[in-house]
Order: C-alpha cells, then structure tokens, then sequence
C-alpha cells in the first residue's frame, strides 16, 4: 500500500462469518449454485429437499442474498432488512421476496452458527502460525507484478475470504472478492501462483 498521492492498494483478508454462513446454508439446503463454486468439506445437505418449484424459489432467494452477503454496498436491498431471530444479529434478510429462505434456514440456526466460529477460529489460529505475513504476501506479488509490466500498480481494493471448500483455487465472488481455498492459504509458494493472475487482473 502506497501513499502521498502514488496509486494505493487494499487488501483485506478474512473468513467472514457471514460469508461462512452462507456457505454453510447452502450446503445444508442442497442449493447448487454459483455452480462454479466448490463444496465445503464434511458439510452436506441436510433433511428433505423441496419440490422443484420450491427449492428453484429458494435458491433465487439464497443468490440474493449471498450478493448482498459477499459485496454488501454493490448489492444493497431494495427493500429494508430485519434479523433472522433464531440466529440472533448474525443473519438480516430483506422483509419481503426472502420468505422461503427466511424459513428454511431457522431449523440449521444452531449448527450453523457453530460451524461459521469454528472455520472463523481455524483460519484465524493459521493466520496467527503464519506471523502476520498476509501483507507481505500480497506486496511480495504486487512488486512482481510492477517489475514485470515496468510500472506502478494502478489503485485497487480487493476482498480474500478463506473457505475449507474440497477443492483448491481461487474463485471470483464478487466484483471486487475472491474465494480462496485455505489448504492453498497455507502453502506460500502455491498461494503467490495463483493469487498472481488476480492481482495482474487488477492492477
């Protein structure tokens, strides 16, 4: 990150809980998409799935919401937001057009929220093992980068989430977010590959 005027980066990276959440939610409630986007590990669908044209619905419903989930301001609500009570401040849903979602979420409240602060505690645990290197691991690329194309990296802000999904990479989720397997979080030389293409893409 530069300053003084030069073009300026910011990198923020993290295992949102809301983001976790979602994740889970979309295990449990067997929703397929973003297709592109792995499974989590030891998560699966949980009971019986809808009809068609209800489990279609809920999923129209769930996309919604992981927009406004993943890129809060790109994707505000158009309708005023209220909390989903079994999960106390944790989830707030738009008060008309996620029904169906709002409902077939309250009975996996408990498991859910356990889950999103165990994978938040793990990545924050390997966080702390790797000493505070996540800067220096994205302005180690930028500087390649620079080298490279022989000119300052223009400015850009970019979202990393660190998810257990069952298959490592890196998957844009948003405009500005990207998903990043925590196995490939770990493993330096591997994460400066393939974090690479991303910061090229933006700067």
């Amino acid at each position: 990150m530069q300053a003084g005027g030069t073009p300026s980066w910011v990198i923020r990276e993290n295992a949102s809980r809301s983001v976790l959440l979602a994740l889970y939610l979309r295990e449990v409630l067997a929703i397929a998409s973003p297709v592109e986007l792995p499974r989590l590990r030891d998560v699966g669908a949980v009971g019986t799935r809808f009809e068609v044209d209800q489990q279609d619905l809920l999923e129209r419903q769930w996309r919604a919401w992981w927009a406004m989930t993943v890129e809060p301001e790109a994707h505000p609500s158009i309708v005023p937001l209220e909390l989903v009570d079994a999960y106390g401040t944790d989830v707030a849903l738009p008060v008309s057009g996620a029904e169906v979602l709002a409902q077939a979420i309250v009975p996996h409240a408990e498991a859910a929220r356990a889950w999103a602060e165990w994978a938040h505690q793990g990545y924050r645990t390997a966080s702390a093992a790797r000493r505070g290197d996540s800067y220096r691991a994205y302005a180690g690329t930028i500087a390649e980068h620079e080298r490279e194309v022989g000119r300052r990296a223009h400015s850009f802000e970019l979202n990393v989430e660190v998810i257990p999904f069952t298959t490592t990479g890196v998957w844009w989720i948003g405009a500005m977010t990207v998903a990043v397997t925590d196995a490939l979080r770990s493993d330096a030389s591997a994460f400066d590959d393939a974090i690479h293409p991303i910061i090229a893409e933006l700067a």
